[in-house]
């Protein structure tokens, strides 16, 4: 494990996705504007927030049973276990996996926990999606691009909105991977439960976080050029290979808004 230094500071004066998100999963490592903005969106936010993780969970262990080694988990979020690397290092513990994330408190955490088995390789990056050459950069350091690589974005693009030109981060991102590799994402809907998209939107905005959910089309759009994997682009609970449907207690009892996708790049 590596880090840059010096360690940046833990902005405790406005909410960040990632704590959102531990918050909503039951976490501790959140603070008080981050549960401000958590404890007023509707209950089924924490669901969704578990579906997206399982979906998460079985999309990996897919790939690393299908002999994809190199993982590059970007939007990573605040350690909640099983994490990925010790998904797929259970598989395969040669298996190489790079995080990033751009909230200093993930960096903290990142250090202590995300530790690989001895035969693989787990690092860290504190990086911003927005720059993602930056990204790739430190990524060739460590990950072979002569070789497929599987491109995790869980539950992170609909915090990019539009003019922040999400469709051309992820165009960098795929382009720089050879053949054979893969894009996991999955995305919040817009056109599911608008109801309670507007709840959720608008309470991200009291906190300062700009939402950019999307349709079905939008969401689509994401995995042009590539061969979308069985059963295709899905809600979170719907998606998995090879393994039983969750069930309802699993999925919270509620079929999440949540879009997901596992796509190989041609």
């Amino acid at each position: 494990m590596t880090a840059e230094k010096p360690k940046p500071q833990i902005d405790t004066s406005k909410p960040h996705p990632a704590r959102v998100y531990d918050y909503l999963l039951g976490g501790k490592d959140n603070y008080a504007v981050d549960q401000a903005v958590g404890a007023k969106l509707p209950v089924e936010a924490s669901a969704a927030a578990r579906q997206n993780r399982a979906f998460m969970r079985r999309a990996t262990a897919w790939l690393a049973h299908s002999g994809i080694d190199q993982f590059l988990d970007i939007g990573t979020g605040i350690p909640t276990e099983p994490n990925l690397h010790q998904i797929v290092q259970k598989i395969n513990p040669k298996a190489r996996v790079v995080y990033t994330d751009n909230d200093p408190i993930v960096l903290r955490h990142a250090e202590a926990l995300l530790i690989s088995t001895p035969e693989g390789i787990t690092d860290y990056i504190q990086a911003d999606v927005r720059e993602p050459r930056a990204i790739l950069d430190h990524a060739h350091g460590l990950l072979d691009f002569s070789r497929p690589i599987a491109l995790s974005l869980i539950a992170l693009m609909h915090f990019i909105p539009e003019d922040e030109k999400p469709y051309d981060i992820v165009g960098t991102l795929v382009e720089a991977l050879p053949t054979g590799s893969y894009l996991v994402l999955s995305h919040a809907a817009s056109d599911l439960y608008p109801d309670l998209v507007e709840q959720v939107v608008a309470q991200y905005k009291r906190g300062g976080i700009t939402l950019g959910f999307r349709t079905r089309a939008g969401v689509t759009r994401f995995f042009e050029g590539m061969d979308l994997a069985e059963p295709g682009l899905v809600t979170a609970p719907h998606w998995y290979k090879d393994t039983a449907a969750p069930t309802e207690e699993e999925s919270g009892g509620y079929d999440s808004g949540i879009y997901a996708g596992v796509a190989r790049i041609r």
